[in-house]
């Protein structure tokens, strides 16, 4: 859920209901979780008993409400937000900004970027160049969506040999993020992205990629370039105790290589520098 008037303008009780619904909890199972009966539980939801910003703030945390919408639970109620959203550029969190351009540089030869809650690109590392060979000039435009990216027409998918388990795995992946935040944007995404399908898509590559399935341990992304056939799988970090809502919603998405053979080119690229336009 974002934080939009209409959201704000609904009671509190019912956007607990709604997150309690949303986390497949029942009121009691929500109370024991919290320590409280219930009853309270119930007569908050109603609108019988109005929440204090303490009780507020440790109901969110049981539900794993995200920072953004905690301030909207907050508002609902008639209490001033606590989470601050900032620039990544704001001097509070320069320690921070510099940690992820850490990461980023510390993780060439292989690919590294940073994204925010939309996947929106904030920023990437030089090795992330080759996988944006002949990719069209719009897509390419800030705010540039790296899952748009990944699956439109005129961007990824045409080079990628597995695209339909790639693709299968980017929806799940994405369906996921929009059943714990109900992000009405990600929404839109999803359908955005569904409409794409993969007819006439995706590179031709020899050999069976039903053989490559790395005994269903990880899904790779098999992209053709310049420099052969990539096989690359990706892990997510995100701030462990992150208090600002800029924090909360980065994350940084880092690719490996899945074989040698990747492993192998993608070092030799980064000894010629990785390319001219990087």
């Amino acid at each position: 859920m974002t934080t939009t008037p209409q959201a704000q303008s609904r009671p509190v009780g019912d956007l607990l209901r709604m997150w309690r619904q949303r986390r497949s909890l029942s009121q009691l199972e929500l109370a024991l979780r919290a320590e409280v009966s219930a009853r309270h539980v119930s007569f908050l939801e109603t609108g019988r008993s109005q929440p204090s910003r303490e009780m507020l703030l440790h109901l969110a945390e049981e539900l794993d409400i995200p920072l953004r919408e905690r301030n909207t639970l907050l508002m609902a109620a008639g209490f001033a937000p606590v989470y601050a959203e900032r620039s990544l550029d704001d001097p509070a969190l320069r320690a921070s900004k510099e940690a992820v351009e850490l990461v980023l540089a510390g993780h060439e030869p292989y690919p590294a970027l940073a994204v925010d809650r939309h996947w929106t690109l904030v920023t990437a590392n030089r090795a992330i160049a080759p996988l944006l060979e002949g990719i069209a000039p719009d897509l390419l435009q800030p705010p540039i969506n790296v899952l748009r990216l990944s699956l439109h027409p005129s961007g990824l998918a045409p080079r990628v040999a597995n695209l339909e388990q790639w693709r299968n795995h980017v929806l799940t992946r994405l369906h996921r993020q929009i059943d714990l935040s109900g992000d009405e944007k990600l929404v839109a995404l999803l359908e955005e992205l569904r409409g794409y399908g993969t007819q006439g898509s995706g590179a031709r590559t020899s050999g069976n990629l039903q053989e490559l399935d790395y005994a269903g341990v990880v899904v790779p992304m098999r992209i053709q370039t310049s420099h052969g056939l990539l096989s690359l799988f990706g892990t997510t970090t995100v701030f462990g105790t992150p208090v600002d809502i800029t924090l909360a919603e980065l994350a940084i998405e880092s690719f490996f290589p899945a074989d040698p053979q990747t492993a192998a080119v993608l070092r030799r690229i980064a000894e010629e520098g990785f390319g001219s336009d990087a």
